[in-house]
């Protein structure tokens, strides 16, 4: 954390005195901070935090960067190296137990954008970070473009078809996975988490959905699924959390999610009645909902 507050204090372009005086401490705390020898308590965390939004100081793109350099690590050619959020911190051996009703079903989810496993997990005090890498020698590997078949897909595992249970695109779904040790996809970020939950609720359709797939640069989701998988699932760094750096992420998540409102809402428009609803994709499989 001593970069990241040293990198604060320098974009308000202040010495270690002057921002001293700005935070209501002293210059030999500011520098204890900067050398790593103690941390600023919550509340002055909470202050720093303030002080940002309110003189415009781009701390969220100064806490990723910091992050982007703790993550920089040298891998062997046949590694992959990904990201994994935890609320609570990874305990024992690497498994696929993760909530059955995740966009691919239980698993070990890891991915290529660092900011969807953090804004997350950012939520919960004991939350950690890691970076995580894969080998995916041997492994059966099922990717699944962003298209209408990774919502379909993600509505399977998210329990969304039920109603039509039995019927062939039930079916089709829930053996599409079947025989694969890792599923490799979108991962629904702030912004398309609304949109894809508009869909479900059919609130806009299939082609708004695709339209906005389209438009969002989504990062890709890494999902070992069977035990066999997580064996080639390495834990490289643990890279911890300060309460400055989880309240920043939780402001980012809000204005992701609110731009995600006002994004799903504008596409809404554009595709008012182009392509089917969700319900009306369900009706035509033979289910009653």
């Amino acid at each position: 954390m001593k970069q990241l507050l040293q990198e604060i204090r320098e974009a308000f372009h202040l010495s270690q005195e002057r921002f001293a005086n700005l935070l209501g401490t002293t210059f030999a705390t500011v520098n204890r901070w900067e050398n790593g020898r103690t941390i600023p308590g919550k509340k002055t965390q909470d202050k720093i935090v303030r002080l940002c939004s309110e003189y415009g100081v781009p701390l969220h793109e100064l806490v990723m960067e910091n992050i982007q350099k703790e993550s920089a690590i040298p891998l062997e050619p046949d590694r992959i190296l990904l990201y994994h959020g935890s609320k609570s911190g990874l305990s024992g051996a690497i498994a696929p137990i993760s909530r059955d009703k995740c966009d691919f079903g239980r698993g070990f989810y890891m991915g290529t954008d660092p900011v969807q496993p953090l804004t997350l997990v950012c939520d919960f005090e004991q939350s950690r970070f890691y970076v995580v890498s894969i080998n995916l020698t041997g492994l059966s590997v099922l990717e699944v473009p962003p298209n209408l078949e990774w919502a379909m897909l993600v509505a399977f595992y998210r329990g969304k078809m039920e109603p039509i249970k039995g019927t062939p695109l039930y079916q089709r779904y829930a053996q599409m996975a079947q025989g694969h040790d890792v599923l490799v996809g979108a991962i629904a970020n702030d912004r398309m988490f609304y949109v894809l939950d508009n869909f479900f609720l059919g609130n806009i359709t299939d082609v708004a959905l695709i339209q906005s797939l389209a438009a969002l640069q989504l990062g890709r989701q890494y999902v070992a699924v069977t035990g066999r998988a997580c064996e080639k699932v390495r834990v490289e760094k643990e890279i911890p959390l300060s309460h400055l750096e989880r309240l920043c992420l939780q402001s980012v998540s809000e204005q992701n999610r609110s731009k995600g409102i006002s994004f799903a809402n504008d596409i809404c428009r554009n595709h008012r009645r182009e392509g089917r609803y969700f319900d009306e994709i369900m009706s035509e499989a033979g289910g009653h909902i």
